[in-house]
């Protein structure tokens, strides 16, 4: 095979200047968010969420015709939740690249880890738990049904601290790893997760969870976030390549640096 026929195979695939490690990690983040879509719209029929006024009867109704999708929608969750630290570790990773306290990289990763519970997992199990048994007290349904979904819409804290965190590490960042109009969309994420607050207080209207301003809105500024992010991990991955840096310095130029 000629030499020159070498390069023209590896562009169609890992760019060469992307390690391979860091590649498999970006990979895995379009592929997550496909299936995450999958589970939630198409599968469970969580988003966009159902009616938080609905009565009783059609709460019962909507366990029992989705009944087959919830189960098998959030076992698949369960199965590929845990890629989602994939993602989140390269997003440190790059956080770490600044010239900020690392403190900020595992602040980021914290807030994830503990934001994952009741974002995403504890609706899953709620769901679940409700079409597990179809002869269950129907108002142990609507319980079920509302404590997912005020924990799906509404949790908050943790997703506002993650933000804030990445928004502080690219301000205060001088290697200018991540642009600063990166900084101000995860400050208006910041914005949106506060705005998720009312859905504990109303039933309807924009602010409840199933709201223009706290679901649709949040859920708008979140893709454009995502869609950016996955962007701009690509180019600082291989912009740190391209300016010399090494994926894993030798060991006795770190043990230098740290002295």
């Amino acid at each position: 095979m000629p030499a020159t026929a070498q390069p023209t195979r590896r562009r169609r695939g890992r760019p060469p200047s992307v390690p391979l490690d860091q590649w498999i990690c970006w990979c895995s983040i379009p592929i997550f968010y496909l299936l995450f879509g999958l589970i939630f719209v198409v599968l469970t029929r969580v988003m966009p969420p159902p009616r938080p006024d609905a009565t009783t009867a059609q709460i019962v109704t909507f366990f029992q015709d989705n009944a087959i999708g919830i189960r098998i929608g959030f076992a698949l969750l369960v199965a590929i939740i845990g890629f989602t630290a994939m993602a989140n570790g390269l997003i440190a990773f790059q956080i770490k690249r600044m010239s900020v306290s690392p403190v900020f990289a595992y602040a980021y990763i914290g807030a994830l880890a503990v934001g994952a519970v009741p974002g995403c997992l504890f609706a899953s199990f709620a769901f679940v738990t409700a079409t597990f048994r179809p002869d269950r007290d129907p108002e142990i349904l609507r319980l079920l049904y509302e404590l997912g979904l005020l924990s799906f819409v509404g949790s908050l804290g943790c997703f506002a601290t993650q933000c804030t965190v990445l928004a502080l590490a690219i301000f205060l960042d001088h290697h200018r790893i991540f642009p600063v109009w990166l900084a101000y969309i995860s400050l208006w994420m910041v914005v949106t997760e506060i705005l998720a607050g009312p859905v504990f207080v109303f039933e309807s209207g924009p602010l409840s969870w199933n709201g223009s301003i706290s679901f649709w809105l949040g859920t708008a500024i979140f893709v454009g976030w995502e869609f950016s992010m996955i962007i701009l991990l690509r180019r600082a991955i291989a912009r740190r390549v391209g300016e010399g840096e090494h994926a894993h310095p030798p060991r006795h130029e770190s043990t230098r640096a740290e002295r």
